[in-house]
């Protein structure tokens, strides 16, 4: 009897060796610096699920190089307790970086969209132009002498002005800057003429009345703004967002994904994030890894193309 209970226990120890997700502290990896608008979601799914998972969720910021550091921290580290949120730089940074070291279609796996939302073309209220049209205008007629400010080369909003360019068929000068603040505070001193930035850090400057909006860089207006033009409405066939995801490794269990998202999903209503973010003029989403795959595939060969076409590169 005392023999053969002992054959049976190799039998039986796989099963008990595999710990329940999670078995340790949940890390939410945010590669930008710290205090950043993408931290808002990140913190508060974190400070919800906790309870529910019965682990801490610790948001650590890892800035470097417009994201990538970040991001190819989580790859590398191949851990299923240690997972990304970031912006749509994730799909952009392949594209703008000679040596991203990383693809986010193949190296991460998608949790979940987080939001969603336009960003905004800003002028000082006493700019010549009242809308896209006439600022277009003005930029055939001095091309590289009108000049938008953005949050770094490579980043996002830096695109946001480099497609419109593109697609517009005119030369606007980009003047990086490292941060959506010192980027408007250099519009207000008059040392750039444009801004381009996301729907949460334009509201507060609209709202208030010291800057004014020119386009929303979205295929349609903006619900929040409705009488700001959509820039599709001049350029056709443009539209482009600052998106916000979460990641998991490779090594992120089908389990885990799951359980992720059956926690996250039901914050989309009646929560305080809910309405803050509605009250900025961002869309919550948090529905599924699907959405978010589909999204990778279209937009990193989009960069890539443009890359391509116009020699885009980060710092």
């Amino acid at each position: 009897m005392h023999r053969r209970s002992l054959l049976l226990l190799p039998l039986a120890s796989p099963a008990l060796a595999q710990a329940a997700w999670p078995s340790r502290p949940l890390r939410f990896i945010v590669p930008f610096a710290p205090g950043g608008p993408v931290e808002v979601p990140a913190r508060f799914i974190a400070e919800r699920i906790a309870p529910e998972l019965g682990q801490p969720v610790i948001v650590e910021a890892k800035p470097g190089a417009g994201g990538a550091l970040g991001i190819q921290h989580v790859i590398q580290a191949n851990d299923p307790h240690t997972l990304l949120v970031t912006t749509s730089a994730v799909a952009v940074l392949p594209a703008m970086l000679a040596n991203a070291g990383f693809d986010p279609r193949t190296d991460l796996r998608p949790v979940t969209m987080l939001t969603d939302a336009p960003m905004l073309l800003l002028a000082r209220p006493d700019n010549p132009w009242r809308d896209l049209v006439g600022l277009l205008a003005a930029a055939r007629a001095r091309p590289g002498a009108i000049s938008y400010g953005s949050s770094g080369a490579g980043s996002t909003t830096h695109l946001g002005g480099a497609l419109l360019g593109f697609e517009a068929k005119v030369d606007l000068l980009h003047v990086p800057y490292r941060g959506a603040a010192p980027a408007a505070t250099a519009l207000y001193a008059g040392d750039t003429d444009l801004l381009v930035t996301g729907m949460g850090e334009a509201m507060p400057h609209l709202r208030e009345g010291r800057l004014v909006a020119l386009c929303v860089t979205s295929a349609a207006r903006s619900p929040a703004l409705p009488q700001v033009m959509a820039a599709a409405e001049v350029v056709p066939g443009y539209a482009m967002s600052i998106w916000y995801a979460m990641f998991g490794p490779r090594a992120l269990p089908d389990a885990a994904v799951a359980r992720l998202n059956a926690l996250i999903a039901p914050l989309r209503t009646g929560t305080s994030l809910a309405q803050r973010m509605q009250d900025s003029g961002i869309a919550l989403l948090l529905d599924g890894p699907a959405p978010l795959a589909e999204r990778l595939a279209r937009e990193v060969p989009q960069w890539q193309r443009l890359a391509q076409q116009t020699g885009l590169k980060a710092d």
